[in-house]
């Protein structure tokens, strides 16, 4: 009997211990509930968008003159410095002056002769074919003396600043570089290739900006001075050449700089850029819009220029509409959320 009761009290504590454990799942069952994801949103609305494009550049002299005299020659003198700002006409070197000098000794005396020439000829002494080929030879003298007093004493064509000096006094000129480089530096001029797409948009007198590495703080304002005719029909670009009046002279030839382009305004929705979220393993950028019912739809758009922290959206998203910022990572289509204030 003893025994039997042992067994029904053990029996009853395995019952009791069982409908424990089953009433535990149950309890452990109710707490865990699918809580909403929290988000942060925000109403978007449509504004004018610049339409804005930045090309990388080279800035280059709007005119550059290599100085050479027409022959070999010792170089007598130089009077200019790499640096040094030269007028139209400035003499800037001496050539070796033997040959001029007996140039000029053998028109002054063709001169004399040409004189007498053409008294005789006045008279009847001198026929019309010697006085001809007399004028003429005085003549081929006198335009040879002046090709070689222009290549004897070398002066700027332009004025600007001579960028390049690639012989020293007593040198012997042997015609391989040019003597000087003298570049006109204002204005300067920049090269840029734009989208055919962009074709129409772009007009002479255009104003742009201009951002140069070496000034990263100041924007230089500058204009379209030529639009060249045909398109690449490689890179389906054409080129445009952009001109800055550059009166401090502080771009130089060679600086890297980047041009910005405003092709207009668009009235388009623009979003914060937390917002836009990239499809893994796709080009697809998406958002998540918020709906009456407190649910969300994952909705794909088109980005546009970037805006600072803010995007263009060119389609997908309408005016007004409200959108996830913050919390996307436990988002899914048509799922309620809980807004955080």
């Amino acid at each position: 009997m003893r025994r039997f009761n042992s067994i029904l009290i053990l029996s009853s504590a395995l019952i009791m211990a069982s409908c424990g454990q089953k009433s535990g799942n149950q309890q452990t069952a109710a707490v865990v509930v699918d809580e909403a994801p929290k988000v942060t949103v925000t109403k978007v609305y449509a504004e004018n968008v610049p339409q804005l494009s930045t090309y990388p550049t080279t800035v280059e002299a709007e005119i550059i003159n290599n100085i050479t005299p027409q022959s070999a020659s010792r170089i007598n003198e130089i009077l200019v410095e790499v640096g040094d700002h030269v007028k139209k006409g400035q003499k800037l070197a001496t050539m070796d002056g033997i040959n001029l000098e007996k140039l000029r000794l053998q028109i002054k005396n063709d001169s004399i002769e040409y004189g007498r020439t053409k008294e005789l000829h006045e008279i009847g002494a001198v026929s019309q074919a010697n006085f001809e080929a007399m004028t003429l030879a005085y003549e081929v003298s006198k335009k040879t003396y002046s090709n070689l007093l222009e290549n004897t004493i070398l002066r700027s064509p332009i004025s600007g600043i001579v960028t390049a000096r690639n012989y020293d006094e007593g040198d012997m000129y042997a015609m391989a570089q040019p003597l000087f480089v003298v570049q006109n530096i204002t204005p300067v001029k920049m090269l840029i290739n734009i989208s055919e797409s962009n074709y129409s948009k772009v007009s002479k007198g255009m104003e742009v900006e201009i951002v140069a590495d070496a000034f990263p703080e100041e924007v230089f304002k500058g204009k379209v001075n030529l639009i060249y005719p045909t398109i690449d029909p490689r890179s389906h670009t054409f080129p445009v050449e952009i001109t800055v009046d550059n009166k401090d002279e502080k771009l130089r030839p060679g600086m890297f700089a980047r041009v910005t382009v405003n092709y207009g305004n668009n009235f388009r929705v623009v979003v914060p850029d937390n917002a836009v979220l990239k499809q893994v393993g796709a080009d697809e950028k998406y958002v998540y819009v918020l709906n009456e019912d407190g649910t969300v739809t994952h909705t794909p758009v088109k980005v546009g220029v970037r805006m600072g922290k803010r995007y263009e959206i060119i389609s997908g998203i309408d005016d007004g509409a409200t959108i996830v910022t913050s919390g996307q990572t436990r988002l899914r289509n048509n799922i309620k959320v809980d807004i955080v204030k």
